[in-house]
């Protein structure tokens, strides 16, 4: 089955953002889009878009992280893999919406330096949300600007 990649920006970020145009250069058949507005608008579009698609791993920086594990809620079956960089999960109601564990492989990227989304409660709640979570605390900030480039992004977007 043909996996389907999308990659979901961050609140302040835009489809032009250095990830985005990292992705799009390395992996042009990935969906990018550019989504703007309450995390309802946001989730609204994100819906629209991958609407009879399957088989989708997802790469979530950011609020992004927060839309692409809120997408996974709602549509686990759908969802084959989640990579988050430094998720917002800690905002929201995120943590009240998780009913049960979600049991797609999980990798998570934070920061120990991000001033914006505290790294240590996002790793609780990403503990009692995945059930299959490998997380990696980093040496960087939330923007993930040093380690970004150098992760195994071919390995990394594999089916598994």
């Amino acid at each position: 089955m043909k996996k389907t990649l999308v990659f979901i920006h961050g609140l302040e970020s835009t489809s032009q953002g250095n990830k985005a145009q990292y992705f799009r250069k390395s992996f042009p058949e990935m969906i990018i889009e550019d989504y703007t507005g309450n995390l309802e608008t946001r989730m609204q579009k994100l819906r629209r878009i991958l609407k009879g698609k399957n088989n989708l791993i997802l790469v979530g920086s950011s609020y992004g992280g927060l839309m692409a594990a809120q997408f996974a809620l709602e549509e686990e079956s759908r969802v084959q893999k989640l990579i988050l960089l430094a998720p917002a999960l800690d905002i929201e109601g995120f943590e009240k919406a998780v009913v049960k564990k979600l049991h797609m492989p999980v990798i998570l990227y934070h920061g120990t330096k991000d001033e914006v989304v505290n790294p240590y409660a996002v790793k609780k709640i990403a503990e009692n949300t995945f059930a299959r979570l490998e997380h990696h605390f980093v040496d960087d900030d939330h923007p993930l600007g040093s380690i970004f480039p150098t992760l195994p992004w071919s390995q990394l977007l594999e089916q598994k």
